[in-house]
């Protein structure tokens, strides 16, 4: 398949475009108090979790957030890679750290961006609060199996431009598997998303989460291609790489969740006043910090250690 402009890169930036418009009139309304961003040297002097790293993004404009993440490798002082990109959709950096050693890669991928309007807590904050509590820990130890990247991509709320840049220079071959973190901050069940078919990755990612307690269709399940929503991930499934979202929601609302993901249509309307959890902060202002779970997180981060160490 071409890497090269396609009928779907247009059509992914006509639907980012008009993400983007709908965003702003629906927020337009809301009149949730801006957030105060935190001084990004507090978050760099303070504690290490998930959660306070959120704080590096939240409530930043998008070349704010880029410029905290580059700053926060910068200073844990791990090598890392900058790869910018400009075209006629937009422009931004990707970062990518890489470690350990071997010929394969298990890549982990989180979006430092935020739609206009929204400060962007649990979308996508939070998961690269996650990554980067990764990356210092397995900077300790690295694998030595396989190499582990973590990638913080660019404009993923412009149908994915920075994950679809990425891929264009990107050594597709050497890939095990790809997981994009989505909304990671709420909820108590994981969820493995557009995995349409079962691959030897997958089986994995389920090994892993099946070896630190979680049930299959209990505490995390596995689903097909999500009719609507999307995430980097869908940069590099065209590739032939096996790439899945990663989510966590609340077990208590999944048969409404259900209903919302997969008739996003119909459920638009039947929501439009209030969609279940965690959607219902989903591209609006109140996208805060303290909607953000730590529960969520830990369980998010365990479930993650764990397919690190099945994988690499």
């Amino acid at each position: 398949m071409s890497r090269g402009i396609s009928l779907r890169d247009v059509a992914l930036s006509l639907r980012g475009r008009l993400t983007k418009r709908l965003t702003q009139l629906a927020n337009a309304r809301d009149r949730t108090p801006p957030v105060v961003p935190a001084p990004i040297d507090e978050v760099i002097r303070g504690v290490r979790t998930p959660q306070a790293l959120s704080r590096l993004l939240e409530g930043r404009s998008n070349p704010e957030r880029e410029s905290a993440v580059a700053r926060y490798l910068r200073t844990l002082g791990v090598p890392f890679a900058v790869h910018p990109f400009a075209c006629a959709e937009g422009s931004g950096e990707n970062f990518s750290v890489d470690l350990g050693a071997g010929d394969r890669v298990l890549l982990l991928a989180a979006h430092h961006d935020a739609v206009d309007g929204s400060p962007g807590a649990n979308d996508n904050a939070a998961a690269v609060g996650l990554l980067l509590t990764l990356l210092e820990r397995l900077a300790v130890s690295p694998p030595t199996k396989r190499r582990v990247r973590f990638l913080f991509t660019a404009a993923e709320e412009r149908g994915y431009l920075g994950a679809r840049q990425y891929v264009l220079g990107a050594n597709i071959a050497e890939l095990t598997g790809v997981l994009s973190l989505e909304l990671c901050g709420i909820g108590d069940s994981v969820v493995i998303w557009d995995a349409a078919e079962e691959t030897p990755f997958l089986r994995q990612v389920g090994a892993a989460l099946e070896g630190v307690g979680l049930r299959r269709d209990q505490s995390y399940h596995v689903v097909g291609r999500i009719p609507m929503f999307g995430s980097d991930h869908r940069a590099f499934a065209p590739l032939g790489v096996p790439a899945y979202g990663f989510t966590l929601v609340p077990s208590a609302n999944a048969e409404a969740l259900r209903q919302f993901v997969w008739s996003p249509v119909r459920s638009a309307i039947r929501h439009l006043i209030r969609r279940p959890v965690p959607f219902d902060t989903y591209h609006t202002p109140r996208d805060r910090g303290g909607t953000l779970e730590p529960k969520a997180l830990a369980l998010a981060l365990r479930g993650l250690e764990a397919v690190i160490a099945e994988v690499a």
